[in-house]
């Protein structure tokens, strides 16, 4: 997916496993019932940016796209939204163009593009957006590396343009650990499996897996496999202004009366100590 997977066999069912819910399902599939909603980030970045900068986005490009879910709500929009995907991985933008740009009308599919390279070296049109997430520039685990990434893609904002990116932390992001929350919708049920395997707290090297279990007792283990670094709100803040960006802001979630995320992210300076946490940020080219 956008984040970018480790190359082994991670994610491929046995042959032992191949009449079982595990060895049948679409990794890809599960991945997007799991932990994105498109909806709801593109209804925050269409409202953020015009708030930002007094006018609505039309050229969205999401980095690190893999299935391109983003960037076919984003057409879904307005007919005169257009959208540029751009992921490393031929297997995951195949699955794209098979699935999600083909469930689309010829009209919306005719203005989402698909490009397979590096978002490091791509060179496409400037854009009024661009993303980068899931995580998924955390595979950019060297500073330098990190800090060529957020110049490129100043350069490819337009004048008044927004990059908008996701972070997660809190303490138990440190830790070794392990949570699983059950999916449950209209495509079926299946227990979604979040692993932190591995953290050195010396570089700030993390290792985190993806599983999938099902009610027949069959499991899919490492569907997804991540090799990042754990990067810090301070140091993604300080690494954009040297970017060049002018203005960075931290969009952090409320609470409900039942002590539970309210998915209603707002700009903030201060935020309280807590165990886990994701957030927003947008920098301002």
């Amino acid at each position: 997916m956008s984040r970018r997977d480790i190359p082994d066999q991670a994610g491929i069912a046995s042959p032992a496993l191949a009449h079982t819910q595990a060895g049948l399902a679409d990794r890809y599939r599960l991945y997007e019932r799991s932990v994105q909603n498109p909806e709801a980030e593109v209804d925050f970045i269409a409202r953020r940016f015009r708030c930002l900068t007094g006018r609505r986005a039309l050229l969205l490009r999401e980095d690190f796209c893999g299935t391109a879910a983003l960037s076919c709500e984003w057409v879904r929009r307005r007919a005169d939204h257009r959208a540029l995907a751009v992921d490393l991985d031929p297997a995951v933008l195949a699955w794209a163009r098979a699935r999600n740009l083909a469930a689309l009308p010829a009209g919306e599919r005719a203005r989402c593009r698909l490009i397979l390279g590096d978002v490091r070296r791509v060179r496409p049109r400037p854009a009024d957006v661009i993303l980068a997430m899931n995580f998924s520039y955390w595979l950019l685990r060297e500073r330098a590396a990190l800090l060529q990434y957020f110049r490129r893609v100043r350069t490819g904002l337009v004048r008044d343009g927004v990059f908008f990116l996701d972070a997660f932390g809190g303490y138990e992001a440190f830790r070794v650990c392990s949570e699983e929350r059950a999916i449950e919708d209209e495509e079926g049920t299946f227990t979604y499996r979040w692993e932190q395997a591995y953290y050195n707290p010396i570089d700030g090297h993390l290792s985190c897996h993806i599983h999938f279990d099902f009610p027949d007792g069959s499991r899919l283990e490492r569907a997804f496999s991540y090799d990042w670094r754990l990067w810090t709100l301070p140091e993604l803040r300080e690494l954009l202004a040297e970017a060049g960006f002018s203005r960075v802001t931290v969009y952090w979630q409320g609470w409900n009366e039942r002590g539970e995320a309210d998915g209603i992210f707002v700009p903030a300076e201060e935020a309280a100590a807590d165990a886990s946490w994701i957030c927003y940020l947008s920098a301002q080219r």
